[in-house]
């Protein structure tokens, strides 16, 4: 194994450890909270959890497709089919997580309201734009892959 990929192999598991903690631990410790607080908001911030559980689904997708590109590079196989596949899987994962944040945006605004918070807002907003960033850049690598293996197909016919 490579170093400078086995460097990139163990950030992209640093990356999901928190987030499998976060799942694991935090969003049940808040939820509880919640609960026994008998506020009358509860239903939004069970609404933020919901969206938060969902979208933690693609973003694991997400981490194992880019750890599938490491080892694709790993292999000198990254030229390939199946990079621009795991591209376009990191792609379609980002927006689906952006998309599950625009559609708590209104619990987010519900949110920040009552308790007078507009950074929640912003919060909310860097969900979005994050994960709208991500899909942006795994697009136009995916499109340059596609080229450069387009390119290296028309190279070896020449031959």
């Amino acid at each position: 194994m490579k170093r400078e990929t086995l460097f990139l192999k163990i950030a992209v598991f640093l990356i999901g450890a928190p987030i499998v903690a976060l799942c694991v631990l935090g969003l049940p410790w808040l939820a509880m909270d919640v609960a026994e607080s008998d506020s009358k908001l509860a239903y939004v911030v069970y609404g933020i959890l919901v969206v938060m559980y969902i979208s933690a689904i693609p973003f694991f997708i997400a981490l194992f497709q880019a750890f599938k590109l490491l080892s694709f590079i790993d292999k000198n196989n990254a030229f390939s089919e199946l990079s621009v596949k795991a591209l376009k899987t990191i792609k379609k994962c980002a927006i689906a997580i952006s998309l599950f944040y625009v559609a708590a945006m209104p619990l987010f605004y519900i949110l920040a309201e009552v308790d007078d918070a507009p950074g929640i807002i912003l919060i909310g907003m860097i969900f979005i734009f994050g994960a709208a960033v991500i899909a942006v850049f795994a697009a136009v690598l995916q499109k340059l892959l596609k080229n450069a293996i387009d390119i290296k197909s028309e190279n070896d016919l020449t031959v």
